[in-house]
């Protein structure tokens, strides 16, 4: 990664993962835990929480389609939540590359997952995040899971 706003922003995604897990882990919206936090994150950070939280149903929907053969309640939490903030990034007013979302999705799989995750995790993006941008829907991809949380 490069100095200056490349690894804040990697620092938000990580803060706004482990958002997204604690509210995954209590069962609670995400907004939830925002609004219990002493200190609240970044605005970046609580701008991927949210667009992460609006983008699920639509997320879910197309990780589903392109990964039938690992329902979503088999996947690893940290896997589907990491695919979810990635899509909700690309589904943002203005997204950045999807090859910068490709490539933080995968580092945080690397950091925060199994080994199995980032080709996982790329696979499914890789096929899902196009055509989002063309509201298409999603086509079934080949991918090894990383089995449950």
């Amino acid at each position: 990664m490069t100095a200056g706003g490349t690894d804040a922003r990697h620092l938000s995604r990580e803060r706004a993962l482990e958002i997204l897990y604690e509210a995954e882990l209590k069962e609670v919206a995400p907004r939830e835990v925002l609004d219990s936090l002493s200190v609240a994150p970044d605005p970046f950070a609580v701008r991927l929480v949210e667009g992460a939280a609006r983008a699920r149903p639509r997320a879910e929907s197309a990780i589903a389609s392109a990964a039938p053969e690992w329902p979503l309640d088999r996947m690893a939490i940290l896997d589907r939540l990491v695919m979810i903030l990635a899509i909700g990034e690309v589904m943002s007013e203005e997204p950045p590359p999807d090859a910068v979302i490709l490539d933080e999705a995968v580092e945080l799989a690397k950091t925060y997952s199994t080994d199995a995750s980032p080709r996982f995790v790329n696979g499914v993006l890789a096929a899902v995040l196009p055509l989002l941008h063309a509201g298409e829907p999603a086509p079934q991809v080949d991918g090894n899971p990383t089995g449950g949380s």
